[in-house]
């Protein structure tokens, strides 16, 4: 069909009445957008409040999808973990940590240390230092691979 063809079709056509309820949201969503993009020309107060407002939406539904299917078992879990979070918190020990002074050992105490220490010592055996045990004096030496070539 050609769009002569269509065009002759269409204004033969009688124009039919649009319903009233429908003509009622058609108009009062047109009123809605012309009044947003009025306020978007005024100021930015719109703008930022239609994002927060679409973002919270987007939030919402994300989180409504992702707690659908047993929303009571999610509330339960939260419950618990607030639950052990507050137990946490009472139990804590608010008293700061000091190191406290070790009192001195008692004289008994100190005579038996000795006694195990001349023990082990004699168990051990006395320590011989050999020169191959004795540490030699670290002398710093070249990291470098390159060799230095000499020239005469």
């Amino acid at each position: 069909m050609k769009p002569d063809e269509l065009e002759q079709k269409l204004s033969r056509q009688p124009f039919r009445q649009v319903p009233a309820e429908w003509r009622e949201e058609i108009l009062a969503a047109a009123d809605v957008n012309r009044r947003q993009a009025t306020s978007c020309k005024v100021g930015r107060e719109f703008t930022s409040a239609a994002t927060r407002r679409s973002l919270l939406s987007t939030l919402n539904a994300q989180l409504s999808t992702l707690l659908w299917p047993h929303p009571k078992a999610w509330a339960g879990l939260a419950a618990i973990w607030i639950l052990i979070l507050a137990v946490n918190f009472s139990v804590r020990d608010k008293a700061p940590v000091v190191a406290e002074k070790s009192a001195t050992p008692s004289p008994e105490v100190m005579v038996e240390l000795r006694q195990q220490q001349r023990m082990l010592a004699e168990l051990i055996g006395p320590r011989d230092t050999s020169v191959a045990d004795r540490s030699k004096p670290l002398v710093p030496q070249p990291r470098s691979e390159c060799v230095e070539i000499v020239t005469v």
